[in-house]
């Protein structure tokens, strides 16, 4: 994989299949990625040690901002910090877990920079609110002095999704476009205080009807062109809308729609 006739982008791993291999046709990697990237609360995070260029890992919380760039809430004490600010270049693994063997499980890579967001930048409430959604503990320290969020500019994605399902992606394969849809942006913050407020059944039939998940305490996390995010607890699912989105009325109407099919279900 290159992008447009340069260089493979990082994490690329061309002409590495037997030849005349395929995936399997019930594969569909963007839409695993996605998942994934959407849905997985917690990574490992790659950098470069500022002291020699070793690769340094570290666990971090992850969020992802409206249209799937990761979003990561660091203190300037952190190792990988340091690190951060000497060469923004990184990668995140975000992995699936569950019972058997790990690595029959679904992993993305997530490679590109990382850069900090200012306090006072146009983006920095809306950071911040989707990743307190989903990690409220962070709560407790997020306005600390030496803490900061940093966004990751995605270069490039790998995801093996098990056995014969791997597959190089770019940017464009895992996050969401967001051409067009200022009007559902801006209304996100309100809708997902009305559906947590107002509607807590229908997330909850969401998750247990639709996505086949265990009863809990679900709420919405963060509405995009692409879908929802929801959490329980320690808990978190990713509700793929089957077509886009972009205005405030269109998003009412798919949530009114999924509600529908969820209790048809029930």
């Amino acid at each position: 994989m290159t992008q447009e006739g340069a260089r493979p982008l990082p994490g690329a791993m061309p002409n590495r299949l037997p030849e005349g291999a395929r995936p399997p046709a019930d594969f569909d990697p963007n839409a695993v990625a996605k998942t994934l990237l959407r849905a997985t609360r917690a990574g490992t995070l790659g950098t470069l040690d500022s002291n020699t260029g070793h690769p340094f890992t570290s666990l971090v919380n992850v969020g992802t901002d409206v249209d799937g760039a990761p979003v990561i809430l660091t203190s300037r004490l952190s190792t990988h910090t340091a690190n951060l600010e000497r060469d923004g270049r990184t990668s995140a693994l975000l992995a699936e877990t569950g019972k058997g063997d790990p690595l029959a499980h679904p992993r993305l890579t997530v490679l590109g920079t990382f850069a900090p967001l200012a306090r006072d930048s146009a983006d920095h409430a809306r950071v911040r609110r989707r990743f307190l959604a989903r990690h409220p503990k962070s709560e407790l320290y997020v306005d600390f002095g030496d803490f900061s969020f940093w966004r990751m500019t995605v270069a490039s994605a790998h995801l093996n999704g098990g056995f014969a399902r791997a597959a190089d992606l770019t940017a464009p394969d895992v996050l969401t476009d967001v051409s067009g849809a200022d009007d559902l942006i801006a209304a996100e913050e309100g809708a997902v205080e009305h559906m947590n407020a107002d509607h807590a059944e229908a997330t909850k039939l969401y998750a247990t009807k639709l996505l086949g998940l265990d009863d809990g305490p679900w709420r919405i996390s963060g509405l995009d062109p692409d879908g929802a995010d929801l959490t329980a607890g320690d808990r978190t699912a990713r509700l793929a809308f089957p077509q886009r989105v972009t205005s405030a009325a269109a998003l009412r109407q798919m949530l009114v729609e999924l509600a529908k099919k969820a209790r048809e279900q029930a």
